[in-house]
């Protein structure tokens, strides 16, 4: 099993939820964030005075998923998140040892 992390434009949370559901994963967990990465973040003007933005509002997705399902994961959520321009995100894959659901018990894939 693995843990499948996206950091991505909020505009785009809704089309890579649309992508994850096509593939049939049934949960995910979303996180409002802030960062920055390569664009260092951005200056903005408001009323007549310029000050910078360094850290820009995310989305962070985590889902978990079976081991044989991560590569389609992937491919979902950076075709659905992709823009072309800085700063549409990355995507991180964490190993996962154990998943159990705390309601009937399941563990394992079962319980994802």
């Amino acid at each position: 099993m693995k843990i499948v992390m996206a950091i991505v434009k909020p505009f785009k949370l809704e089309a890579v939820r649309e992508a994850l559901t096509g593939l049939g994963i049934q949960g995910l967990t979303v996180t409002e964030v802030k960062g920055y990465g390569r664009q260092k973040g951005h200056t903005e003007i408001y009323r007549g005075a310029e000050y910078a933005v360094t850290f820009l509002p995310k989305v962070k997705i985590e889902v978990a998923v079976d081991s044989d399902m991560v590569d389609q994961v992937v491919e979902a959520i950076v075709e659905a998140a992709r823009t072309g321009q800085i700063g549409d995100g990355k995507v991180f894959v964490h190993a996962l040892d154990r998943a159990v659901r705390i309601r009937t018990g399941e563990s394992g894939v079962e319980a994802l």
